[in-house]
């Protein structure tokens, strides 16, 4: 083998270094968490400002016009900043889906995926087209006993609604505002019950789809259920590893489970559960149903051999 000579080995160096040097000469890009937190920061202290300053307004505080100014412009450069990013997620493959959960904390989407499941169980509700029953092996609602209660409810922010219009009359801004929110929360108190009476529970290829309004939708596989019983309740104590699932604060049938599942809150935090309680509005046939399914079926016996 023969030694490399002094010329080779001076230009294997200095191809080294000056790779060496080109790299660290080179600024590395931010990464893109960094860049998405600043976003995230900006439009947590824009966005409050700006919610302020327009209720400021509806009360009649006079506001300098550099400060209305300087707060829309931090709006425009923060819609600007989203979409120029919305644009490069999308470019480097991203769906829109995974965009929008890289550009928008989780609380916030499920917030707003809340309020929309609301508004389209409404049209549901009206159309009778429930939600989730296709190819389901039976269906259980859920939402008659609280049907009276949630009416009632709505009854209530109806005269609210008339009552501010009244009160308000003479501050047509003021008025305008109240009633664009007293007309959603009645929306959204009829919404939540129709959530319901469109989401029942679900028993489809082994697995029973456990559902409240539309903020919790639980899949509980068949074999992991120990034991279902019927045992009406009216008092549920918050507990660790518990899920009560009450309609007119009361539950009808009890799951017991070997493993847990998970139950996410509306925010997104895990929650593990081995005991689920729920109501039906006939509770017997979900207890038979899932009884049924739960109990594999005999073996069907050999015929008797011939003599």
């Amino acid at each position: 083998m023969t030694a490399p000579s002094p010329r080779t080995s001076r230009s294997q160096s200095q191809s080294q270094s000056g790779a060496q040097s080109g790299s660290r000469s080179r600024p590395a890009a931010p990464p893109r968490g960094r860049v998405l937190r600043g976003l995230r920061a900006v439009a947590y202290a824009v966005l409050p400002a700006e919610v302020v300053l327009a209720a400021c307004l509806i009360g009649g505080v006079r506001i300098p016009g550099a400060v209305l100014l300087g707060v829309e412009l931090l709006m425009l450069m923060l819609l600007g900043a989203e979409v120029f990013v919305w644009l490069r997620l999308r470019r480097r493959g991203l769906s829109r889906r995974e965009t929008l959960a890289e550009l928008v904390p989780e609380p916030v989407l499920r917030v707003v995926g809340h309020e929309l499941r609301l508004m389209t169980s409404l049209a549901r509700w009206v159309a009778r087209r429930p939600h989730g029953i296709n190819g389901a092996d039976a269906v259980f609602p859920h939402a008659r006993d609280q049907a009276a209660q949630m009416y009632g409810f709505a009854f209530v922010c109806v005269v609210e609604t008339v009552g501010m219009s009244f009160l308000l009359a003479n501050r047509p801004v003021l008025h305008a505002v109240v009633l664009v929110l007293d007309v959603y929360t009645v929306l959204f108190v009829l919404g939540l019950h129709a959530a319901s009476a469109t989401r029942p529970h679900v028993l489809a290829d082994g697995v029973l789809r456990v559902r409240q309004a539309a903020h919790i939708d639980v899949r509980v596989p068949l074999d992991r259920i120990v034991s279902v019983r019927r045992e009406t309740l009216f008092t549920h104590q918050k507990a660790d590893g518990e899920l009560n699932l009450d309609v007119g604060s009361q539950t009808s049938v009890t799951l017991e489970l070997a493993e847990p599942v998970d139950a996410p809150r509306l925010f997104g935090a895990p929650r593990p559960v081995r005991l689920i309680r729920l109501h039906a509005d006939d509770p017997k046939a979900l207890h038979d149903a899932v009884t049924r399914s739960r109990t594999a079926p005999s073996p069907v016996p050999a015929p008797p051999a011939s003599a």
